[in-house]
């Protein structure tokens, strides 16, 4: 399934089912009235107590090639990462073979063999820069509020609704780490002022269809695997 024509509109249940990473974007520019909109619909997500503590920093053209920059200097000099939301311990187990799983997904798609390390290389640092999606979106949240685990559960929230809302209106989009992983770099190109901490980023365009990878469609748990009932009658 593909994102909605522009002008069309979608069923709710089209749209989360429909929806997929895309990492790879037309170079055509995205209306800012159509991201105002996406926005104001994303924004209607709920959050604790009503605290809302989002904040997004739109950014396309001249700075957002200056944070592409920024980002692949730094990491091809190696320059430690410097991630504000911190990224926790490396994923094992179950997570661990998900995240390799989709990672086959994505190489097999590309045709980007095992022993391919430019290829790999290469696509590490199309995560870098924003997949080279005409937009980016850096999702931050108030400092004041850091230490709270609702803070961050609110912020995802709005994030999902913002990749719908998107997907429902022929936009693609791909909720990324990479592109902030060098958060001096984002901090001073998308003019982000020390209240705030940096958390998400966001690559937003018109999908590729050509792009191989924008087909992977990442295996889901069934419901059985993830939910547990009681006190139903069977």
């Amino acid at each position: 399934m593909t994102p909605a024509s522009e002008g069309s509109t979608m069923q709710y249940d089209e749209v989360v089912k429909g929806r997929r990473s895309i990492r790879g974007y037309k170079p055509d520019p995205v209306p800012k009235a159509l991201i105002r909109e996406i926005l104001e619909v994303a924004m209607r997500a709920p959050s604790s107590m009503n605290t809302q503590p989002w904040n997004f920093h739109v950014i396309t053209g001249e700075p957002l090639d200056r944070i592409r920059a920024g980002n692949t200097e730094r990491n091809l000099a190696g320059v430690p990462h410097s991630r504000e939301f911190r990224i926790g311990q490396p994923f094992a187990g179950p997570h661990r073979e998900r995240q390799v799983e989709v990672a086959k997904q994505l190489f097999g798609a590309m045709g980007i063999a095992r022993e391919d390390k430019e290829g790999r290389q290469d696509w590490v640092l199309r995560g870098f820069r924003q997949f080279d999606a005409p937009v980016c979106v850096i999702i931050t949240y108030d400092r004041v509020l850091d230490g709270s685990d609702d803070t961050p559960f609110d912020c995802g929230a709005v994030t999902n609704a913002l990749v719908n809302a998107a997907w429902s209106r022929g936009l693609g989009a791909v909720i990324n780490s990479q592109g902030i992983m060098q958060s001096p770099v984002v901090r001073e190109h998308a003019n982000i002022p020390d209240d705030q901490v940096i958390m998400k980023a966001i690559a937003l365009g018109w999908p590729d269809d050509s792009f191989p990878a924008n087909a992977v469609v990442s295996n889901r748990k069934s419901v059985d695997e993830a939910a547990t009932f009681l006190g139903f009658d069977d």
